[in-house]
Protein backbone atom coordinates (compact mmCIF):
# COMPACT_ATOMS: atom_id res chain seq x y z
CA UNK A 1 0.00 0.00 0.00
CA UNK A 2 3.08 2.43 0.19
CA UNK A 3 5.08 2.44 -2.84
CA UNK A 4 8.63 2.96 -3.53
CA UNK A 5 9.99 5.48 -6.37
CA UNK A 6 12.00 3.22 -8.55
CA UNK A 7 11.39 1.95 -11.80
CA UNK A 8 10.34 -1.48 -11.12
CA UNK A 9 7.24 0.10 -8.62
CA UNK A 10 6.71 2.72 -11.92
CA UNK A 11 6.15 -0.63 -14.40
CA UNK A 12 4.44 -2.91 -11.63
CA UNK A 13 1.63 0.42 -11.32
CA UNK A 14 1.69 1.25 -15.14
CA UNK A 15 2.06 -1.89 -17.31
CA UNK A 16 -1.17 -3.11 -16.22
CA UNK A 17 -2.97 0.04 -16.62
CA UNK A 18 -1.66 -0.38 -20.03
CA UNK A 19 -2.64 -3.60 -20.91
CA UNK A 20 -6.08 -2.37 -20.01
CA UNK A 21 -5.68 0.54 -21.90
CA UNK A 22 -4.68 -1.57 -25.17
CA UNK A 23 -7.22 -3.70 -25.14
CA UNK A 24 -10.77 -0.77 -25.63
CA UNK A 25 -8.12 0.91 -28.41
CA UNK A 26 -7.87 -2.22 -30.26
CA UNK A 27 -11.62 -2.24 -30.17
CA UNK A 28 -11.92 1.39 -31.26
CA UNK A 29 -9.16 0.55 -34.03
CA UNK A 30 -11.36 -2.61 -35.11
CA UNK A 31 -14.19 -0.64 -34.68
CA UNK A 32 -13.17 2.55 -37.01
CA UNK A 33 -12.09 -0.24 -39.57
CA UNK A 34 -15.16 -1.65 -39.88
CA UNK A 35 -16.74 1.71 -40.82
CA UNK A 36 -14.23 2.39 -42.84
CA UNK A 37 -15.56 -0.90 -44.71
CA UNK A 38 -18.83 1.15 -45.05
CA UNK A 39 -17.56 4.34 -46.05
CA UNK A 40 -16.24 8.10 -45.39
CA UNK A 41 -19.03 9.08 -44.37
CA UNK A 42 -19.36 6.11 -41.66
CA UNK A 43 -15.79 7.39 -40.43
CA UNK A 44 -17.27 10.99 -39.82
CA UNK A 45 -20.12 10.78 -38.39
CA UNK A 46 -18.32 8.19 -35.72
CA UNK A 47 -15.68 11.17 -35.17
CA UNK A 48 -17.64 13.28 -34.28
CA UNK A 49 -20.54 11.10 -32.37
CA UNK A 50 -17.76 9.66 -31.15
CA UNK A 51 -16.04 12.25 -29.68
CA UNK A 52 -19.40 13.67 -28.16
CA UNK A 53 -19.53 10.77 -26.20
CA UNK A 54 -16.06 11.31 -24.98
CA UNK A 55 -16.98 14.62 -23.90
CA UNK A 56 -19.70 12.75 -21.36
CA UNK A 57 -17.20 9.95 -20.72
CA UNK A 58 -15.22 12.95 -19.12
CA UNK A 59 -17.50 13.22 -16.26
CA UNK A 60 -17.02 9.61 -15.25
CA UNK A 61 -13.04 9.74 -16.06
CA UNK A 62 -12.55 13.77 -13.91
CA UNK A 63 -14.22 11.19 -10.68
CA UNK A 64 -12.21 8.48 -11.39
CA UNK A 65 -9.13 10.45 -10.92
CA UNK A 66 -10.25 12.39 -8.05
CA UNK A 67 -11.43 9.23 -6.40
CA UNK A 68 -7.88 7.52 -7.44
CA UNK A 69 -5.96 10.97 -5.90
CA UNK A 70 -7.98 10.39 -2.46
CA UNK A 71 -7.91 6.31 -2.75
CA UNK A 72 -4.02 6.31 -3.05
CA UNK A 73 -3.36 9.20 -0.20
CA UNK A 74 -5.47 6.91 2.69
CA UNK A 75 -3.63 3.75 0.89
CA UNK A 76 -0.72 5.66 1.90
CA UNK A 77 -1.78 6.90 5.24
CA UNK A 78 -3.28 2.97 5.83
CA UNK A 79 -6.65 4.11 6.54
CA UNK A 80 -8.54 1.12 5.15
CA UNK A 81 -11.81 2.32 6.58
CA UNK A 82 -11.25 5.81 4.17
CA UNK A 83 -10.82 3.72 1.07
CA UNK A 84 -14.65 2.54 1.55
CA UNK A 85 -16.18 5.87 2.39
CA UNK A 86 -14.73 7.11 -0.44
CA UNK A 87 -15.86 4.18 -3.14
CA UNK A 88 -19.21 3.97 -1.82
CA UNK A 89 -19.75 7.91 -1.91
CA UNK A 90 -17.72 7.83 -5.28
CA UNK A 91 -20.69 5.17 -6.78
CA UNK A 92 -23.42 7.52 -5.72
CA UNK A 93 -21.87 10.26 -7.48
CA UNK A 94 -21.39 8.67 -10.39
CA UNK A 95 -25.00 7.19 -11.07
CA UNK A 96 -26.29 10.70 -10.42
CA UNK A 97 -23.61 12.23 -12.90
CA UNK A 98 -24.80 9.83 -15.62
CA UNK A 99 -28.53 10.19 -15.23
CA UNK A 100 -27.65 13.84 -15.53
CA UNK A 101 -25.37 13.14 -18.68
CA UNK A 102 -28.37 11.14 -19.93
CA UNK A 103 -30.78 14.08 -19.67
CA UNK A 104 -28.57 16.97 -20.81
CA UNK A 105 -28.01 14.71 -23.97
CA UNK A 106 -31.26 13.37 -25.19
CA UNK A 107 -32.45 17.01 -24.65
CA UNK A 108 -29.59 18.92 -25.92
CA UNK A 109 -27.41 17.07 -28.30
CA UNK A 110 -29.55 17.25 -31.53
CA UNK A 111 -30.15 20.90 -31.23
CA UNK A 112 -26.43 21.50 -30.41
CA UNK A 113 -25.23 18.78 -33.54
CA UNK A 114 -27.87 21.11 -35.71
CA UNK A 115 -26.50 24.45 -35.15
CA UNK A 116 -22.72 23.11 -35.79
CA UNK A 117 -22.64 20.92 -38.60
CA UNK A 118 -22.83 21.57 -42.31
CA UNK A 119 -23.41 18.31 -43.96
CA UNK A 120 -26.87 16.90 -43.54
CA UNK A 121 -25.88 13.55 -43.71
CA UNK A 122 -23.51 13.88 -41.03
CA UNK A 123 -25.79 15.25 -38.80
CA UNK A 124 -28.23 12.48 -38.95
CA UNK A 125 -25.81 9.85 -38.47
CA UNK A 126 -24.32 11.64 -35.60
CA UNK A 127 -27.38 12.11 -33.84
CA UNK A 128 -28.97 8.91 -34.10
CA UNK A 129 -25.68 7.13 -33.28
CA UNK A 130 -25.44 9.37 -29.79
CA UNK A 131 -29.05 8.64 -29.33
CA UNK A 132 -28.27 4.92 -28.75
CA UNK A 133 -24.77 5.13 -27.41
CA UNK A 134 -26.11 7.62 -24.25
CA UNK A 135 -27.45 4.52 -22.68
CA UNK A 136 -23.75 3.09 -21.83
CA UNK A 137 -22.94 5.88 -19.60
CA UNK A 138 -24.25 4.60 -16.08
CA UNK A 139 -22.13 1.35 -16.85
CA UNK A 140 -19.14 3.58 -17.78
CA UNK A 141 -19.61 5.60 -15.02
CA UNK A 142 -19.88 2.82 -12.45
CA UNK A 143 -16.63 0.60 -14.01
CA UNK A 144 -14.91 3.81 -13.68
CA UNK A 145 -15.31 4.08 -9.69
CA UNK A 146 -14.43 0.56 -9.61
CA UNK A 147 -11.41 1.09 -11.86
CA UNK A 148 -10.31 4.08 -9.53
CA UNK A 149 -10.20 1.61 -6.76
CA UNK A 150 -7.87 -0.91 -8.26
CA UNK A 151 -5.92 2.19 -9.32
CA UNK A 152 -5.63 3.87 -6.20
CA UNK A 153 -5.47 0.81 -4.07
CA UNK A 154 -2.49 -0.48 -5.46
CA UNK A 155 -4.29 -3.71 -7.23
CA UNK A 156 -4.67 -2.56 -10.78
CA UNK A 157 -3.29 -6.03 -12.33
CA UNK A 158 -7.15 -6.57 -12.50
CA UNK A 159 -7.99 -4.15 -14.60
CA UNK A 160 -6.40 -6.65 -17.11
CA UNK A 161 -9.09 -8.96 -16.77
CA UNK A 162 -12.24 -6.59 -16.71
CA UNK A 163 -10.63 -5.05 -20.17
CA UNK A 164 -9.99 -8.00 -21.95
CA UNK A 165 -13.92 -9.23 -21.24
CA UNK A 166 -15.47 -6.32 -22.03
CA UNK A 167 -13.65 -5.92 -25.27
CA UNK A 168 -14.01 -9.24 -26.19
CA UNK A 169 -17.73 -8.80 -26.41
CA UNK A 170 -17.34 -5.34 -27.77
CA UNK A 171 -15.37 -6.33 -31.04
CA UNK A 172 -17.68 -9.91 -31.32
CA UNK A 173 -21.31 -7.48 -31.47
CA UNK A 174 -19.15 -4.77 -33.56
CA UNK A 175 -18.97 -7.55 -36.47
CA UNK A 176 -22.25 -8.99 -36.05
CA UNK A 177 -24.36 -6.20 -35.52
CA UNK A 178 -22.48 -3.83 -37.88
CA UNK A 179 -22.58 -6.25 -41.10
CA UNK A 180 -25.66 -8.40 -39.68
CA UNK A 181 -23.87 -11.68 -39.00
CA UNK A 182 -24.59 -14.79 -37.20
CA UNK A 183 -28.63 -13.90 -38.01
CA UNK A 184 -28.34 -10.00 -36.97
CA UNK A 185 -29.89 -7.53 -38.81
CA UNK A 186 -27.19 -5.50 -40.55
CA UNK A 187 -27.48 -1.64 -38.40
CA UNK A 188 -24.17 0.31 -39.67
CA UNK A 189 -23.32 2.91 -37.35
CA UNK A 190 -25.32 1.95 -34.46
CA UNK A 191 -24.88 -1.57 -34.42
CA UNK A 192 -21.42 -0.39 -33.19
CA UNK A 193 -23.24 2.22 -30.84
CA UNK A 194 -25.38 -1.03 -29.63
CA UNK A 195 -22.19 -3.32 -29.47
CA UNK A 196 -20.74 -0.65 -26.88
CA UNK A 197 -23.49 -0.36 -24.32
CA UNK A 198 -23.07 -4.35 -24.65
CA UNK A 199 -19.40 -4.19 -23.73
CA UNK A 200 -19.99 -1.46 -21.02
CA UNK A 201 -22.40 -3.71 -18.92
CA UNK A 202 -20.11 -6.78 -19.31
CA UNK A 203 -17.15 -4.69 -18.20
CA UNK A 204 -18.68 -3.43 -15.19
CA UNK A 205 -20.35 -6.66 -14.34
CA UNK A 206 -17.00 -8.24 -14.23
CA UNK A 207 -15.39 -5.26 -12.56
CA UNK A 208 -17.94 -5.63 -9.22
CA UNK A 209 -17.39 -9.65 -9.71
CA UNK A 210 -14.06 -9.23 -8.71
CA UNK A 211 -14.89 -6.93 -5.90
CA UNK A 212 -16.45 -9.95 -4.43
CA UNK A 213 -14.90 -13.03 -5.76
CA UNK A 214 -10.95 -11.86 -4.04
CA UNK A 215 -13.40 -9.94 -0.86
CA UNK A 216 -12.56 -6.72 -1.31
CA UNK A 217 -15.32 -5.75 -0.33
CA UNK A 218 -14.51 -7.11 3.29
CA UNK A 219 -10.91 -5.74 3.30
CA UNK A 220 -12.42 -2.23 2.35
CA UNK A 221 -15.76 -2.34 3.64
CA UNK A 222 -16.62 -1.04 0.09
CA UNK A 223 -20.45 -1.55 0.75
CA UNK A 224 -20.69 -0.73 4.04
CA UNK A 225 -21.49 3.26 3.62
CA UNK A 226 -24.71 3.68 1.09
CA UNK A 227 -26.18 6.43 3.12
CA UNK A 228 -24.46 10.17 1.55
CA UNK A 229 -21.67 11.27 4.15
CA UNK A 230 -21.54 14.64 2.78
CA UNK A 231 -18.32 15.13 4.27
CA UNK A 232 -16.70 12.80 2.12
CA UNK A 233 -18.60 13.98 -1.25
CA UNK A 234 -17.79 17.21 -0.35
CA UNK A 235 -14.08 16.10 -0.26
CA UNK A 236 -14.46 13.79 -3.24
CA UNK A 237 -15.60 17.16 -4.88
CA UNK A 238 -13.24 19.43 -4.02
CA UNK A 239 -10.35 17.04 -5.39
CA UNK A 240 -12.73 15.49 -8.86
CA UNK A 241 -15.21 19.05 -9.62
CA UNK A 242 -11.82 20.76 -10.93
CA UNK A 243 -10.52 17.61 -13.17
CA UNK A 244 -13.68 17.01 -14.46
CA UNK A 245 -14.14 20.53 -15.65
CA UNK A 246 -10.26 20.26 -16.86
CA UNK A 247 -11.37 17.10 -18.49
CA UNK A 248 -14.25 18.40 -19.73
CA UNK A 249 -12.75 21.61 -21.20
CA UNK A 250 -10.14 19.62 -22.58
CA UNK A 251 -12.33 17.16 -24.79
CA UNK A 252 -15.03 19.72 -25.73
CA UNK A 253 -11.94 21.86 -27.22
CA UNK A 254 -11.06 18.61 -29.39
CA UNK A 255 -15.16 18.55 -29.96
CA UNK A 256 -14.78 21.71 -31.44
CA UNK A 257 -11.73 21.39 -33.00
CA UNK A 258 -13.32 18.06 -35.54
CA UNK A 259 -16.60 20.52 -36.13
CA UNK A 260 -13.93 22.94 -37.60
CA UNK A 261 -12.45 19.81 -39.48
CA UNK A 262 -15.96 19.42 -40.60
CA UNK A 263 -16.47 22.63 -41.99
CA UNK A 264 -13.48 21.48 -44.32
CA UNK A 265 -15.14 18.46 -45.58
CA UNK A 266 -16.34 15.05 -44.82
CA UNK A 267 -12.99 13.55 -46.21
CA UNK A 268 -10.33 15.83 -43.53
CA UNK A 269 -13.40 14.43 -41.24
CA UNK A 270 -12.95 10.65 -42.22
CA UNK A 271 -8.96 11.51 -42.05
CA UNK A 272 -9.47 13.16 -38.88
CA UNK A 273 -11.07 10.17 -37.08
CA UNK A 274 -8.36 7.62 -38.54
CA UNK A 275 -5.76 9.37 -37.05
CA UNK A 276 -7.82 9.67 -33.74
CA UNK A 277 -7.84 6.21 -33.36
CA UNK A 278 -4.13 5.19 -34.04
CA UNK A 279 -2.78 8.02 -31.82
CA UNK A 280 -5.56 6.76 -29.11
CA UNK A 281 -3.53 3.47 -29.88
CA UNK A 282 -0.23 4.85 -29.54
CA UNK A 283 -1.25 7.28 -26.64
CA UNK A 284 -2.20 4.65 -24.29
CA UNK A 285 1.69 4.07 -23.01
CA UNK A 286 1.48 8.08 -22.10
CA UNK A 287 -1.79 7.98 -20.30
CA UNK A 288 -0.60 4.84 -18.47
CA UNK A 289 2.58 5.87 -17.00
CA UNK A 290 0.29 9.56 -16.35
CA UNK A 291 -2.03 7.66 -14.45
CA UNK A 292 1.05 6.17 -12.69
CA UNK A 293 2.62 9.37 -11.68
CA UNK A 294 -1.22 10.68 -10.14
CA UNK A 295 -1.17 7.76 -7.92
CA UNK A 296 2.21 7.41 -7.05
CA UNK A 297 2.66 11.57 -6.31
CA UNK A 298 -0.39 10.99 -4.08
CA UNK A 299 0.80 7.89 -2.05
CA UNK A 300 4.36 9.61 -1.26
CA UNK A 301 2.75 12.88 -0.40
CA UNK A 302 0.67 10.25 2.09
CA UNK A 303 3.30 8.45 3.28
CA UNK A 304 5.11 12.50 4.69
CA UNK A 305 8.04 11.49 1.97
CA UNK A 306 7.68 15.07 -0.10
CA UNK A 307 11.05 15.21 -1.12
CA UNK A 308 10.35 11.76 -3.35
CA UNK A 309 7.75 13.90 -5.69
CA UNK A 310 10.22 15.39 -8.28
CA UNK A 311 12.09 12.12 -8.41
CA UNK A 312 8.69 10.14 -9.52
CA UNK A 313 7.91 12.47 -12.00
CA UNK A 314 11.50 12.41 -13.25
CA UNK A 315 11.58 8.89 -13.33
CA UNK A 316 8.28 8.43 -15.17
CA UNK A 317 8.87 11.31 -18.27
CA UNK A 318 12.04 9.45 -19.19
CA UNK A 319 10.11 6.10 -19.70
CA UNK A 320 7.15 7.95 -21.17
CA UNK A 321 9.53 9.94 -23.46
CA UNK A 322 11.53 6.64 -24.44
CA UNK A 323 8.23 5.17 -25.45
CA UNK A 324 6.84 8.53 -27.30
CA UNK A 325 10.02 8.54 -29.57
CA UNK A 326 10.04 4.74 -30.21
CA UNK A 327 6.13 4.85 -31.56
CA UNK A 328 7.33 8.34 -33.54
CA UNK A 329 10.01 6.38 -35.51
CA UNK A 330 7.73 2.74 -36.00
CA UNK A 331 4.71 5.34 -37.16
CA UNK A 332 6.88 6.69 -40.09
CA UNK A 333 8.24 4.02 -41.04
CA UNK A 334 5.23 2.15 -41.54
CA UNK A 335 2.50 5.09 -42.10
CA UNK A 336 0.49 3.17 -45.47
CA UNK A 337 0.85 -0.23 -43.29
CA UNK A 338 -1.15 1.50 -40.64
CA UNK A 339 -3.37 3.30 -42.42
CA UNK A 340 -4.54 0.25 -44.66
CA UNK A 341 -6.07 -1.32 -41.18
CA UNK A 342 -9.32 1.51 -42.07
CA UNK A 343 -8.95 1.91 -45.62
CA UNK A 344 -8.22 0.37 -48.95
CA UNK A 345 -8.81 3.75 -50.48
CA UNK A 346 -5.58 4.52 -52.19
CA UNK A 347 -6.38 8.53 -52.15
CA UNK A 348 -7.61 8.89 -48.56
CA UNK A 349 -4.41 7.34 -47.33
CA UNK A 350 -2.11 9.70 -49.37
CA UNK A 351 -3.73 12.34 -47.86
CA UNK A 352 -3.43 11.22 -44.40
CA UNK A 353 0.28 11.11 -44.20
CA UNK A 354 1.11 15.03 -43.61
CA UNK A 355 -0.63 14.64 -41.14
CA UNK A 356 0.48 11.81 -39.34
CA UNK A 357 4.28 13.75 -39.77
CA UNK A 358 2.89 16.45 -37.70
CA UNK A 359 0.91 14.21 -34.78
CA UNK A 360 4.53 12.32 -34.06
CA UNK A 361 6.20 15.20 -33.53
CA UNK A 362 3.46 16.56 -31.00
CA UNK A 363 2.96 13.00 -29.07
CA UNK A 364 6.81 13.37 -28.26
CA UNK A 365 5.96 16.57 -26.28
CA UNK A 366 3.04 14.97 -24.86
CA UNK A 367 4.59 12.18 -23.55
CA UNK A 368 6.36 14.87 -21.33
CA UNK A 369 3.58 17.08 -20.75
CA UNK A 370 0.65 14.80 -19.53
CA UNK A 371 3.02 13.02 -17.22
CA UNK A 372 3.98 16.47 -15.41
CA UNK A 373 0.12 17.45 -15.60
CA UNK A 374 -0.64 14.11 -13.79
CA UNK A 375 2.50 15.23 -11.11
CA UNK A 376 -0.18 18.70 -10.29
CA UNK A 377 -2.99 16.15 -10.02
CA UNK A 378 -1.38 14.06 -7.31
CA UNK A 379 -0.74 16.55 -5.30
CA UNK A 380 -4.36 17.18 -5.14
CA UNK A 381 -4.06 21.21 -5.81
CA UNK A 382 -6.80 19.88 -9.20
CA UNK A 383 -7.89 24.05 -9.21
CA UNK A 384 -4.33 24.80 -10.86
CA UNK A 385 -4.98 21.54 -13.08
CA UNK A 386 -7.99 23.50 -13.99
CA UNK A 387 -6.37 27.01 -14.57
CA UNK A 388 -3.80 25.41 -16.73
CA UNK A 389 -6.26 23.49 -18.84
CA UNK A 390 -8.46 26.59 -19.17
CA UNK A 391 -5.41 28.68 -20.56
CA UNK A 392 -4.04 25.66 -22.50
CA UNK A 393 -7.77 25.53 -24.30
CA UNK A 394 -8.10 29.23 -24.97
CA UNK A 395 -4.62 28.76 -26.90
CA UNK A 396 -5.81 25.99 -28.83
CA UNK A 397 -9.20 27.29 -29.62
CA UNK A 398 -7.68 30.62 -31.11
CA UNK A 399 -5.03 28.88 -33.16
CA UNK A 400 -7.96 26.67 -34.31
CA UNK A 401 -10.55 29.67 -35.00
CA UNK A 402 -6.94 31.58 -37.00
CA UNK A 403 -5.64 28.55 -38.71
CA UNK A 404 -9.02 26.29 -39.74
CA UNK A 405 -11.75 28.61 -39.65
CA UNK A 406 -10.75 31.46 -41.19
CA UNK A 407 -7.73 30.33 -43.34
CA UNK A 408 -9.29 26.91 -44.49
CA UNK A 409 -5.23 25.47 -44.03
CA UNK A 410 -4.69 22.40 -44.98
CA UNK A 411 -5.48 19.39 -42.51
CA UNK A 412 -1.63 18.49 -41.14
CA UNK A 413 -1.67 22.38 -40.39
CA UNK A 414 -5.00 21.60 -38.58
CA UNK A 415 -3.16 19.51 -36.35
CA UNK A 416 -0.30 22.02 -34.96
CA UNK A 417 -2.83 22.86 -32.77
CA UNK A 418 -1.68 20.11 -30.60
CA UNK A 419 2.03 21.79 -30.11
CA UNK A 420 -0.20 25.14 -28.49
CA UNK A 421 -1.74 22.99 -26.26
CA UNK A 422 1.00 20.78 -24.87
CA UNK A 423 3.60 23.81 -24.36
CA UNK A 424 1.11 25.66 -22.64
CA UNK A 425 0.45 22.42 -20.39
CA UNK A 426 3.86 21.68 -20.32
CA UNK A 427 5.16 25.26 -19.30
CA UNK A 428 2.34 25.74 -16.24
CA UNK A 429 2.61 22.61 -14.26
CA UNK A 430 6.34 22.68 -14.39
CA UNK A 431 6.27 26.22 -13.21
CA UNK A 432 3.53 24.54 -10.19
CA UNK A 433 5.41 22.26 -9.42
CA UNK A 434 8.69 23.95 -9.13
CA UNK A 435 7.23 26.68 -7.25
CA UNK A 436 5.97 24.89 -3.94
CA UNK A 437 2.95 25.91 -3.98
CA UNK A 438 1.72 22.50 -2.84
CA UNK A 439 3.81 21.67 0.20
CA UNK A 440 1.62 20.90 2.93
CA UNK A 441 -2.16 20.84 1.29
CA UNK A 442 -4.52 18.38 2.93
CA UNK A 443 -7.02 16.25 1.15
Amino acid sequence: MQLEVNNRQILRIATPICLALIIPQLNHMTNTAFLGRLGELELAANGIAGIYYLVMYMIAYGLNNGLQVLIARRAGQQQYTGIGRLFGNGLGMGTVFALLGILITLLVAPWFFSKSLHNHAILEAAVSFIRIRIWGLPFLMALNMVDAFYIGSGHSKVLVIISLCQELVNIFFDYTLIFGKLGFAPMGLNGAATASIIAECTGAAVAFSILFIRRYHIQYSLFRYWRPDWAVIKSILNVSAPLIVQFLFSIGSWFIFFIFIEHLGERPLAISNMLRSIFGFFGIFTWALAATCNTMVSNVIGQGREELVFPAIRKIVLISLGCAVTVCILVNLFPYTLLHIYTNDASLITAAIPSIRIITLSTILMAVAAVVLSGVTGTGNTRMNLLTEFTAVAGYMIYCDIVIERMKSPLHLAWGADFIYWIIIFGLSFWYLRSGRWKGKVI
